[in-house]
């Protein structure tokens, strides 16, 4: 059974880091693309990173993303993570893992992607 299941969501300040966690299961990430995405209460879910290791390896991020986000595999434990530094208000929002997608034409898009975790909260207070 394919499985993906997230943490390291929680409430912090402008400014703070957090480094949040997908563990997968039923598949392998060192042979996958895999993605973050991210949800706030009333808007559409959005990329924010993804990674390929196929080919030599390749990451991208949503401008939004850019300079401040990093994503990571741990191949040996079949993890992906998402590295959040000086974190804002609008980063807020429900993060979810997401793999078995593709990135097309430098977007990542959620409609690509066919397996998805449950989702682990982010807050950022001002």
């Amino acid at each position: 059974q394919v499985r993906l299941v997230e943490s390291g969501g929680d409430s912090v300040q402008a400014g703070g880091s957090l480094r949040l966690s997908c563990a997968a299961s039923g598949l392998s990430v060192s042979s996958n693309c895999v993605g973050w995405f991210r949800q706030a209460p009333g808007k559409e879910r959005e990329g924010v990173a993804a990674i390929y290791t196929i080919g030599g390896g390749s990451t991208y991020y949503a401008d939004s993303a850019k300079r401040r986000f990093t994503i990571s595999l741990d191949n040996a434990k079949n993890m992906v993570y998402l590295q959040m530094n000086n974190l804002k208000p609008e980063d807020t929002g429900m993060y979810y893992c997401a793999a078995d997608g593709d990135v097309v034409v430098g977007r990542i898009l959620p409609e690509v992607f066919r397996t998805w975790g449950q989702g682990t909260q982010v807050t950022v207070s001002s």
